[in-house]
């Protein structure tokens, strides 16, 4: 295997402007269902923007200052952890995000019904949430550093970010009340229903088969590129019986769009299996650092 540096690719013009376009459509819809539904009937959302409604109504700034200054930290990260691409696209996504919380804020909410502000605020924000994850972005740090502490302790991504939310959701209880607490634990089941529904299968964690006849230069971008370690498996046709080699790993959910990429770079041809993995526990799962 050559040690030669994997030479970075830049995406085509128009995969530029779809995924801008998507990214920037994404954001503005999340910023709807918080400043048009939840926000104004006092319910709020998990994560750093869970946190952020919780200091712009206890300080009375704007949401959106705090959703840019609170993510700040967590584009780094993204940076490290899966790339320049998603660390960019990250950081326009929450931008777009700030903006538009401010720009909405003023507008009445569509519903003073605290109910029918829930569901329909969640349903809202979890399809704009999941049409950013799905075209290489993200809206909040949670799940990021959720990638980062995972390796540390022996939990998983998704017990991790449980954890953070419960804690957030429950202060949610000694700001606005336990029953805001409870309508916000139910608008966001409703947003985690809606972002695993506009991003199809899309888990903490993806087993992948690649096969490919560029299996060395591909790889080498996954390793070098995402930062994953990849299992040669030995594949024979059952029609031409030909020798294959078939290119396993395993990514967490916010590298399955660079990876798509990746591997439509170096062999537009080439057959990619992905599915969903249950849990991920020792082997070489650890991320490496990208630079």
């Amino acid at each position: 295997m050559s040690n030669e540096k994997v030479e970075h690719h830049k995406i085509s013009l128009k995969e530029f402007v779809k995924r801008g376009l998507a990214i920037t459509i994404g954001a503005i819809i999340m910023a709807v269902g918080l400043e048009i539904f939840l926000v104004p009937n006092q319910v709020i959302d998990g994560g750093i923007v869970g946190i952020s409604i919780i200091m712009s109504h206890l300080t009375g700034w704007k949401l959106g200052l705090f959703i840019f200054l609170l993510n700040i930290p967590f584009f780094f990260l993204g940076y490290n952890l899966i790339g320049k691409t998603f660390a960019w696209s990250t950081a326009y996504g929450i931008i777009i995000l700030s903006i538009s919380t401010t720009i909405l804020h003023p507008v009445p909410p569509f519903t003073e019904d605290i109910l029918l502000a829930t569901l329909f605020g969640g349903f809202i924000l979890g399809i704009g949430v999941g049409l950013v994850i799905r075209y290489g972005g993200c809206l909040d740090g949670t799940e990021i550093s959720a990638i980062l502490i995972s390796s540390k302790i022996p939990f998983s991504v998704g017990e991790i970010i449980m954890f953070i939310n419960l804690f957030i959701l429950g202060s949610a209880g000694f700001v606005f009340g336990w029953d805001r607490a409870m309508y916000s634990l139910l608008a966001y089941f409703v947003a985690y229903k809606m972002i695993d529904i506009t991003i199809k299968g899309l888990d903490e964690s993806k087993a992948v088969h690649i096969i490919s006849d560029n299996y060395l230069s591909i790889s080498e971008a996954i390793m070098q590129r995402l930062g994953r370690g990849v299992t040669f498996l030995k594949g024979e046709g059952a029609f031409s019986n030909d020798e294959k080699k078939v290119i396993y790993c395993v990514i967490n959910r916010l590298e399955e769009a660079k990876l798509k990429a990746l591997v439509q770079e170096h062999d537009k041809d080439a057959f990619l299996a992905i599915g969903d993995i249950a849990e991920v526990r020792g082997g070489r799962f650890k991320k490496k650092e990208i630079h």
